[in-house]
């Protein structure tokens, strides 16, 4: 399908449609309908820019309601969560490597304990060591230093998805 046709189709979706596909992408109620209200989106370029305004400045409670469907790092999505884009985007984590399991487990659990959420990241494209350093790295970073990361990775991973969409 070309890239025009599938913007058309994606513009010519009846609301509730369009705004269960933009769930998948970041499940934040004021994004979704921010960037539904755009429709007809006269160009591709035009709708990923209108999401990317709209993610990038996100309410704690906005943080916390897209980290509730976020699995673990190394761990499979569950149920209500956009369980196939999950398993697209950690795919470089080998959850056979029990070497890599184990920093993973460990370094999810501590995270959890410094800041209290689930540790995000845009996994996609992300070796199990590059994101293995990156937690290690975050785990360094002071309440509103990491809250801009989670926030920039979460506006990373919604554009990813969005990408599929369209």
């Amino acid at each position: 399908m070309s890239e025009h046709s599938t913007l058309e189709r994606f513009n010519a979706l009846d609301p509730t449609e369009a705004k269960r596909q933009l769930a998948a992408c970041l499940d934040v109620d004021r994004w979704v309908d921010d960037v539904e209200a755009g429709r007809p989106y006269a160009a591709r370029q035009a709708l990923v820019d209108s999401a990317d305004r709209a993610a990038r400045e996100l309410t704690d409670a906005e943080v916390d309601a897209a980290l509730a469907g976020h699995p673990r790092i190394g761990e499979r999505a569950q149920a209500g969560h956009n369980v196939e884009a999950s398993a697209r985007e950690q795919a470089a984590v080998d959850r056979s490597d029990a070497e890599v399991a184990a920093r993973l487990h460990a370094g999810n659990t501590a995270y959890e304990e410094r800041f209290d959420r689930v540790f995000l990241i845009r996994a996609a494209g992300r070796t199990a060591p590059q994101i293995l350093a990156e937690l290690e790295r975050r785990l360094g970073n002071d309440d509103e230093s990491e809250r801009a990361e989670v926030v920039d990775n979460l506006r990373q991973i919604a554009l990813l998805r969005l990408e599929q969409v369209v």
